[in-house]
């Protein structure tokens, strides 16, 4: 008979998280619980119970590793930026896709519902980052423009699918307003930059003369 082989904790609590994590996204949250991620790991409730004690503290740790994978991920997108290598729609479509592919969408939903508002803090923060590197003046996106590329990405996550198709859109309608947006607001702060130096440089020059 076949002996199963033991993983290493960590290894194991990553693969259990995973599992989750496709349980979130396939089925919703109130799919997540021990049992369920037991059976698709292809383990036993008691092995779970040793790594997470209840349902609730795998919930817990299932949104700190989302909020943790989709951060990770956006901040290889702004290091890219800086490097010149990402566009105004690669973090669109990095924006989009933590809210979609990534469980971001599945995670808002399931943290309302919760009331843990909180476990979306760090998401929102590093995509405030990320949309803040696209202005390479140094002046800085507002924040306005954030929430709306989040309440974008999240709209299209939950609902996005079929209200375009209602509407008779192109599914990337919602991308292609949001990508639009951010290049809109980067030329928009680069221009305000660009105009207050124009400003003090008379004051400078007159202050170099004297």
């Amino acid at each position: 008979m076949a002996t199963r082989k033991r993983l290493p904790q960590q290894e194991s609590r990553i693969i259990a998280l995973e599992a989750a994590r496709a349980i979130l996204i396939e089925s919703g949250p109130q799919a997540v619980t021990l049992k369920a991620v037991a059976a698709r790991m292809g383990r036993t409730h008691a092995n779970l119970l040793h790594h997470f004690g209840t349902a609730a503290q795998l919930q817990r740790s299932l949104a700190s590793y989302l909020a943790q994978a989709i951060c990770g991920t956006i901040a290889e997108t702004v290091l890219a930026n800086r490097a010149g290598l990402a566009s105004a729609r690669e973090v669109v479509d990095l924006t989009f896709d933590a809210f979609d592919r990534e469980g971001g969408g599945a995670l808002a939903s399931w943290m309302a519902l919760n009331g843990n508002r909180d476990a979306l803090n760090p998401i929102v923060e590093a995509i405030h980052d990320m949309v803040d590197e696209l202005d390479a003046s140094g002046a800085g996106i507002r924040r306005e423009v954030t929430l709306t590329l989040v309440l974008l990405a999240l709209g299209n996550a939950q609902m996005g699918g079929p209200l375009t198709q209602a509407l008779g859109l192109p599914a990337q309608t919602a991308r292609d307003t949001a990508e639009r947006l951010l290049i809109a607001a980067a030329e928009h702060a680069g221009a305000g930059s660009a105009a207050a130096e124009g400003q003090a440089m008379p004051a400078s020059e007159a202050g170099t003369r004297a």
